[in-house]
Protein backbone atom coordinates (compact mmCIF):
# COMPACT_ATOMS: atom_id res chain seq x y z
CA UNK A 1 0.00 0.00 0.00
CA UNK A 2 1.32 3.45 -0.90
CA UNK A 3 0.55 6.74 0.70
CA UNK A 4 -0.36 9.60 -1.56
CA UNK A 5 0.20 13.11 -0.34
CA UNK A 6 -1.13 16.29 -1.83
CA UNK A 7 0.08 19.83 -1.58
CA UNK A 8 -1.39 21.75 1.32
CA UNK A 9 -3.58 24.62 0.13
CA UNK A 10 -2.50 28.16 0.95
CA UNK A 11 -4.08 29.65 4.06
CA UNK A 12 -5.00 32.79 2.14
CA UNK A 13 -5.45 33.60 -1.55
CA UNK A 14 -3.88 36.77 -2.95
CA UNK A 15 -5.54 38.34 -5.97
CA UNK A 16 -3.32 39.54 -8.84
CA UNK A 17 -3.78 43.12 -7.56
CA UNK A 18 -2.59 42.08 -4.07
CA UNK A 19 0.40 40.26 -5.57
CA UNK A 20 1.26 43.38 -7.59
CA UNK A 21 1.08 45.48 -4.41
CA UNK A 22 3.39 43.03 -2.59
CA UNK A 23 5.82 43.37 -5.51
CA UNK A 24 5.59 47.17 -5.27
CA UNK A 25 6.21 47.08 -1.52
CA UNK A 26 9.19 44.77 -1.96
CA UNK A 27 10.67 47.03 -4.64
CA UNK A 28 10.75 49.81 -2.02
CA UNK A 29 11.48 47.64 1.02
CA UNK A 30 13.96 48.77 3.65
CA UNK A 31 17.31 47.03 3.71
CA UNK A 32 17.11 43.63 5.34
CA UNK A 33 13.42 43.00 4.55
CA UNK A 34 12.85 39.47 3.29
CA UNK A 35 9.12 39.79 2.65
CA UNK A 36 5.78 41.18 3.70
CA UNK A 37 3.84 39.64 6.59
CA UNK A 38 0.13 39.55 7.42
CA UNK A 39 -0.87 39.20 11.06
CA UNK A 40 -4.02 39.71 13.13
CA UNK A 41 -3.08 41.60 16.29
CA UNK A 42 -5.67 42.29 18.97
CA UNK A 43 -6.87 45.79 18.23
CA UNK A 44 -10.05 47.77 17.59
CA UNK A 45 -13.51 47.43 19.06
CA UNK A 46 -14.21 43.98 17.56
CA UNK A 47 -11.03 42.29 18.76
CA UNK A 48 -8.74 41.52 15.80
CA UNK A 49 -7.35 43.67 13.00
CA UNK A 50 -5.38 43.01 9.83
CA UNK A 51 -1.79 44.24 9.88
CA UNK A 52 0.64 44.11 6.94
CA UNK A 53 4.29 44.87 7.68
CA UNK A 54 7.77 44.19 6.39
CA UNK A 55 9.51 41.20 7.93
CA UNK A 56 13.27 40.80 8.39
CA UNK A 57 13.37 37.22 9.70
CA UNK A 58 11.26 34.18 8.94
CA UNK A 59 9.59 32.34 11.80
CA UNK A 60 9.30 28.55 11.39
CA UNK A 61 5.62 28.82 12.39
CA UNK A 62 4.74 31.33 9.66
CA UNK A 63 3.06 30.25 6.44
CA UNK A 64 5.14 31.19 3.37
CA UNK A 65 3.52 32.10 0.08
CA UNK A 66 5.81 32.77 -2.86
CA UNK A 67 4.45 35.50 -5.14
CA UNK A 68 5.97 36.83 -8.37
CA UNK A 69 7.12 39.95 -6.53
CA UNK A 70 8.43 38.46 -3.31
CA UNK A 71 7.67 36.29 -0.32
CA UNK A 72 4.42 36.84 1.55
CA UNK A 73 4.25 35.51 5.11
CA UNK A 74 1.17 34.77 7.20
CA UNK A 75 1.75 34.88 10.94
CA UNK A 76 1.56 31.38 12.39
CA UNK A 77 -0.70 32.53 15.23
CA UNK A 78 -3.10 34.15 12.76
CA UNK A 79 -3.51 31.32 10.24
CA UNK A 80 -6.60 29.83 11.90
CA UNK A 81 -8.39 33.19 11.68
CA UNK A 82 -7.53 33.54 7.98
CA UNK A 83 -8.01 30.10 6.38
CA UNK A 84 -10.01 30.46 3.18
CA UNK A 85 -9.64 34.25 3.03
CA UNK A 86 -8.93 36.33 -0.05
CA UNK A 87 -6.71 39.40 0.13
CA UNK A 88 -7.14 42.07 -2.54
CA UNK A 89 -5.64 45.52 -3.18
CA UNK A 90 -8.25 48.15 -4.03
CA UNK A 91 -7.68 51.75 -5.11
CA UNK A 92 -10.24 54.40 -5.94
CA UNK A 93 -10.37 58.20 -6.00
CA UNK A 94 -10.40 58.52 -2.21
CA UNK A 95 -8.67 55.53 -0.68
CA UNK A 96 -6.31 52.63 -1.29
CA UNK A 97 -5.69 49.57 0.80
CA UNK A 98 -5.82 45.84 1.26
CA UNK A 99 -9.34 44.43 1.46
CA UNK A 100 -10.08 41.04 3.01
CA UNK A 101 -12.91 38.61 2.28
CA UNK A 102 -12.70 36.42 5.36
CA UNK A 103 -15.23 33.57 5.74
CA UNK A 104 -14.18 33.19 9.40
CA UNK A 105 -15.16 36.72 10.42
CA UNK A 106 -18.44 36.68 12.33
CA UNK A 107 -18.67 40.43 12.75
CA UNK A 108 -16.84 43.70 12.26
CA UNK A 109 -16.84 47.12 13.81
CA UNK A 110 -18.65 49.95 12.07
CA UNK A 111 -15.50 51.56 10.73
CA UNK A 112 -14.22 48.27 9.34
CA UNK A 113 -10.89 48.41 11.19
CA UNK A 114 -11.39 45.24 13.20
CA UNK A 115 -13.25 41.93 13.10
CA UNK A 116 -14.29 39.09 15.38
CA UNK A 117 -14.23 35.32 14.82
Amino acid sequence: MTTTTRARPQAIHLTPAAEARVADLMSRAPEGAIGVKLSTPRRGCSGLAYSVDYVTAASPMDERIETPGGTFFVDGGSVLYLIGSTMDWVEDDFTAGFVFANPNAKGACGCGESFTV
